[in-house]
């Protein structure tokens, strides 16, 4: 029977003009609504820039990883270290509220401490599509991803 192949971290997706402030301009706190819990600190977080220009833009590894109920609560934690502004971080907050299914509580958010932050040389484009919930990424992908920027 094949080995499960090992999941390294995890892709998601980010705007592109929202990527610059985490890989060029020092923003080291990445929220979103808790779609993929199996994360832990040591592993990698994948940006993928969405929209225009896709492809995968950078790296960074989790530091530490946390979840609340109270998404406001991150921003009294975090303040300017989260990579939206407060403004950008309410509409996300509500928009996402909008998704929510009927009758099921609310999923809790996840603020990712990153630290060794990286801009890739050049973009990778995924061969796979990626969704806005996100996706593991797996050894033999990211492997891929690296051996593109060589």
């Amino acid at each position: 029977m094949e080995k499960e192949e090992k999941i390294i971290g995890a892709t998601f997706p980010v705007p592109k003009p929202l990527l610059r402030r985490i890989l060029e301009e020092g923003k080291d706190v990445f929220v979103k609504p808790a779609t993929l819990t199996k994360l832990k600190p040591g592993m990698k977080i994948i940006f993928y820039a969405s929209r225009e220009d896709q492809g995968f833009y950078g790296e960074a590894e989790i530091e530490s990883i946390e979840f609340f109920e109270d998404p406001m609560e991150i921003l009294e934690k975090y303040g300017g270290r989260v990579f939206l502004t407060e403004k950008e971080f309410k509409e996300y907050v509500k928009t996402s509220e909008r998704w929510r299914t009927r009758g099921k509580r609310p999923k809790p958010w996840m603020a990712v401490v990153l630290k060794k932050i990286k801009k890739y040389p050049k973009i990778v484009k995924p061969k796979r599509f990626i969704a806005v919930s996100g996706r593991y990424m797996k050894e033999r992908e990211y492997k891929e991803i690296v051996k593109h920027l060589k």
